[in-house]
This record gives structure tokens, sequence and C-alpha cells, in this order.
């Protein structure tokens, strides 16, 4: 598969959404692929900021910074996607590599915000859970601790307040954070029932008797495209078009956007499909970038957080991640929006955890969160400490 061009208005071409496999085409004529980002004058109030948090599941580091893995791509025993088109991807040169393979983050976010987590370059990112799966990982990002009890992707109702539910609390947030996710344990993750966020996950449509008609097409649309992966596991397309139609008809403060390819294709060991799930991530990002500075109602005033919820093996446990995986507590962080330091990869000898990132969020807004578990402190960098 071809990388898909930006076009010479920086937005993604509307049939972006060819579907890895040959099996959805064409997918969703109004929107392009999602992302979600900011930048916003320091001068803004907390009640003005907006932020949009982007999860991409299991995605490495790796290929973060160095771009597709050649011991990887080229080996018939480590990908089994079945593919020959490993030049959309492949080139000799690292730079050129990893832009291939994420030309938002490399062309715009490493220009205009912090990317942490290059441990090439002595910058570290680690998981504070010693679980290393999906479940533990979300919770430790939107809890901003380790709760050692949560401890399985079918663990009930999180027991731990989030940042996101404590925004939700807030007079200017109150019904104004909304979560889309490709995985339907976020909405337990999240707790909806308890926190009241609008949480919106496989197979559910957008409420209301009065929606736009994006939202009413989205809403059908998700019911149409064939089941690529199993129960509780719906397309990262689809999840986009639901959430960007929301967005932009509801307009949230909040956005929390979960994306799920990235993980899907791993365990299945097609790494052609992971590369391509993680460029139309990118893409995603790009192209609701440029949406959202079009909208008043966000432009230069709101944040972007991408993250991945843990990391994977190397070599040929790529595909596996947990405790009895090594070095996928290895993550990343980054960042851009008003009044961070356009400081790029971010190369000094620093340590972050993931537990961070709940506390960050809320500063980020103007706020201190506050829980009855423990709190781990912000990413002091971002605010030029």
């Amino acid at each position: 598969m071809a990388i898909v061009p930006y076009t010479s208005d920086g937005l993604l071409p509307l049939n972006h959404f060819k579907h890895m496999n040959g099996m959805i085409k064409n997918l969703f004529t109004f929107s392009a692929l999602i992302a979600f980002s900011c930048f916003a004058t320091a001068q803004s109030k907390p009640t003005d900021a907006k932020l949009v948090i982007v999860v991409m599941d299991g995605y490495r580091w790796q290929e973060l910074f160095q771009g597709a893995d050649s011991t990887i791509l080229f080996s018939k025993e480590m990908n089994k996607s079945g593919r020959s088109d490993h030049a959309a991807y492949w080139d000799a040169n690292i730079e050129n590599r990893k832009r291939k393979l994420m030309p938002f983050v490399w062309g715009t976010l490493a220009k205009q915000g912090q990317i942490f987590g290059d441990r090439d370059k002595g910058n570290l990112v680690n998981l504070r859970n010693t679980y290393w799966f999906s479940y533990p990982g979300r919770s430790e990002i939107f809890a901003g601790y380790f709760d050692p009890k949560v401890n399985s992707n079918e663990y009930p109702d999180n027991p731990n307040t989030t940042v996101l539910e404590y925004l939700n609390q807030q007079p200017a947030y109150k019904g104004k954070v909304a979560a889309f996710s490709s995985w339907d344990a976020v909405s337990r993750i999240m707790a909806r029932k308890r926190s009241g966020i609008y949480v919106n996950v496989y197979e559910e449509d957008i409420p209301g008797p009065s929606l736009s008609t994006a939202e009413s097409f989205a809403n059908a649309n998700q019911h149409l495209v064939p089941r690529v992966f199993g129960e509780g596991e719906r397309i990262d397309a689809v999840t986009y078009a639901m959430a960007r139609s929301y967005v932009q008809a509801k307009h949230p403060k909040i956005i929390y956007l979960d994306l799920g390819d990235t993980d899907e294709f791993a365990h299945a060991g097609k790494y052609d499909d992971y590369l391509d799930a993680g460029h139309h991530a990118d893409g995603i990002c790009g192209d609701l970038w440029n949406t959202l500075q079009m909208d008043p109602f966000y432009k230069g005033q709101t944040y972007l957080l991408i993250v991945p919820d843990h990391g994977r093996g190397i070599d040929a446990k790529w595909t596996s991640h947990g405790e009895q995986t090594p070095r996928c507590n290895e993550t990343y962080f980054m960042a851009m929006g008003p009044g961070i330091a356009p400081k790029g990869v971010i190369s000094n000898g620093g340590q972050l955890y993931q537990e961070q990132y709940a506390q960050t969020i809320a500063k980020l807004l103007g706020y201190t969160f506050k829980a009855d578990h423990p709190i781990a402190e912000p990413v002091k960098e971002l605010f030029g400490k």
C-alpha cells in the first residue's frame, strides 16, 4: 500500500481510508482521519483551554524514533502480512524513514512541541505499572498512579478517580468531556456510570434526537463495516468518524481518542499493517490539526498529547507485551500547545513515567488534580522547569 500523500492545503485526501487488506474502500467521504491538536496562547484562561489526548495502543518507540524496523519488515518469519510493498516505509536513511512513517509528528509536532522517550539520545519514558498491558496502562495514564489491584483487561469499573472524571466535576468542563475508543474496555476504565463522562465505544451510536448529518451518517455507517477484529474492537476509521462528527457538532473541551489498530495488527504479527496503522494514526493527527485550527472554538486554545499505553517486545517478540516480555515498559510522550516551548526531541538524560500524565493534563488546563489516591507530579519540563 502506497503512503497516502497530503494535499496542498495540508489535509488528507477524502479517500484516504482504504482499510488494510482491502476490506474497506472510501469509508467516509466527509472525514479524513483524525487527530487532535493544538496550540494556544500562553495567556489563555483555564476556562478557554481545550485539550486532546490520543492513545496509540501498543505503538513502539522504535518505530516512532527510528521508522520501520528492517529486521522485522523483511523477515517472513516475523512479518506475516504477506505483502511486498515494503518500499512504502523503507529508506536506508533513518530521518527519511521515520518521516515516511509519521510525517505529521516529524513535520509539525517535532517543530512546535516536545517529544520525550528517544532512548538512543538518553531520554527515557517508562511505565510505572508492572503489568505492561492495556487496562493497567490506561488506568495509570488517567489516574496518575499505579494501582496493583487493576491487573486485568477484564477488570470491572476502575475504582480510581481519573483526571477526566475530576475535570468533568469542574464547572468550566462539566459535560464537556468526551471519549471515543476503538476498544470497549475504555468504558470501564473511564468508569462512565460513576464519572458521567460521555464515552463512545464499539458499536455504540452517538445518542440524541437532534444529530448533525455527519453524526447520523457515522452512526449508520459503523454498522455496515465488516468486522476486522474480534468482539469489542472496531477499526480506528470508525472511531475517528464518530469522534470527528461529534467534535464538530458538540464542541467538547476535552477529547480523549483511543486508537487500537496498531495493537491488533501487531498481535497478529502483520508488521506492514501495523506500520499502516501507525501511519494512519499520524495522518489522523495531521488532519485534525488543520481542522481544529479552522474552528474558532479550538484555534489557538488547544493542547495535544500523544502517548501509548504500553510498549512491545523487540525482534521476534515484537508482537507481544506483558510482564514476561522484556522492554515493553519503554514508551514515549509527545505534547504541543500554548506555552509549551518548541524544543523538539528532548535529548538530555531525563526520566519520565506514565503516571505523570494525569497531573500534567490538569495543570495544562489550570487545575491541580486531587483524588483519594496518590497522584504523581506533572511533567515539569513542559512548564519550563
